[in-house]
Parts: structure tokens; C-alpha cells; sequence
């Protein structure tokens, strides 16, 4: 099997930023099968339904590479880090179900860019908090860590293709 590289890198502008702005949970196997095309998702066979939560600062995702040349081995570890603000019912219960369940999860940074986790295997909740804080300026809401471990980088997903399928989005008040 050949591992030829295809190209270089020049130093980008700086003309990105960082944070995430949204973040959508689907139910496992809902995707349906993805067309997949230069690591782009551009279309979806399923019609998953999509629920947002909106997130603002202090929420991250991070891709770890893991590669053993003794093992012939490589994946990618997905973590993602949500801080979801004002404790209340109906997020908490929510929750309760996104911890127990295996979702899809597609992440929307400020830069416009749609990143799918847990693709092929979903991903599951390894952690979080639930808060009242301490003092005035604490937070008062969830924090939530959901892992996936995927073959191959969270893809992107075409911007076009995702925000046609989540036009009847669900999302909580």
C-alpha cells in the first residue's frame, strides 16, 4: 500500500477565529449512508432529525491522533467540551438522554465550518458537571464531554447540504 504525500502547506492568513457557535445531536444510525467526497460529507441518505443547542465561549473541540508503528495503527480521538449555560429542567432532562445515548454530532465553529463527530461510530458521553456555582459570577448550568473514536478526522460537512437537511431543526427556548 502505498502512503505518498499529495501536497504542502503554506503559513495561512489570519483570517480565522476560534470557538464553536452551535451544536447538533442526531440518533445513532439516523444518518443514513453519507456521500463522502475529499473528506467532505456532501449529502445524506437518511433524514436524521437534528436537535441544536447553541453554545457561546468556554466550548471546544479538540482531535487527538493516536499512531502506533508497531501496531500498524492510527485513530483519531474526538473530544468535544460543552459548557451549556442557566441550569433548568428541560436541558437537564435532555441531557439525561444524550448521556445514555450514542450520537451523531455535528459542531458549527465561527468560522463557518459544519465538523461531523462520531461519524461511523457515534460518540458517548465520557463526563460532565452539573452546577449551581459557588458565587454570583460562577457558572450555573452543565458541562458535558462527549468522545468518539473515528478512523479517520471529524469531516467537514458541506454547509449547503447540512443546512438543508436541519431547516426544521429542534430547538429548546
Amino acid at each position: 500500500m502505498s502512503c505518498d504525500l499529495n501536497t504542502g502547506r503554506k503559513v495561512p492568513c489570519k483570517d480565522s477565529v476560534g470557538g464553536i457557535q452551535a451544536v447538533y445531536f442526531a440518533d445513532f444510525g439516523t444518518m443514513g449512508a453519507l456521500t463522502v467526497t475529499a473528506g467532505e460529507v456532501t449529502a445524506f441518505a437518511g433524514t436524521p432529525d437534528f436537535f441544536e443547542f447553541e453554545v457561546k465561549g468556554n466550548s471546544s473541540l479538540e482531535q487527538t491522533i493516536t499512531a502506533s508503528r508497531e501496531n500498524g495503527t492510527a485513530f483519531y480521538e474526538q473530544t468535544l467540551n460543552l459548557t451549556l449555560t442557566k441550569l433548568d429542567l428541560a436541558t437537564q432532562q435532555e441531557l439525561v438522554e444524550i448521556v445514555k445515548a450514542r450520537p451523531h454530532i455535528v459542531v458549527k465553529d465561527y468560522n463557518g465550518n459544519y465538523l461531523m463527530i462520531g461519524a461511523s461510530f457515534g460518540a458517548d458521553c465520557s463526563g460532565g458537571t452539573i452546577v449551581t456555582g459557588a458565587g454570583m459570577a460562577d457558572l450555573s448550568g452543565f458541562t458535558l464531554t462527549m468522545s468518539g473514536q473515528e478512523t479517520l478526522p471529524a469531516y467537514f460537512v458541506d454547509a449547503t447540504a447540512f443546512e438543508t437537511l436541519v431547516s426544521a431543526v429542534q430547538i429548546n427556548p
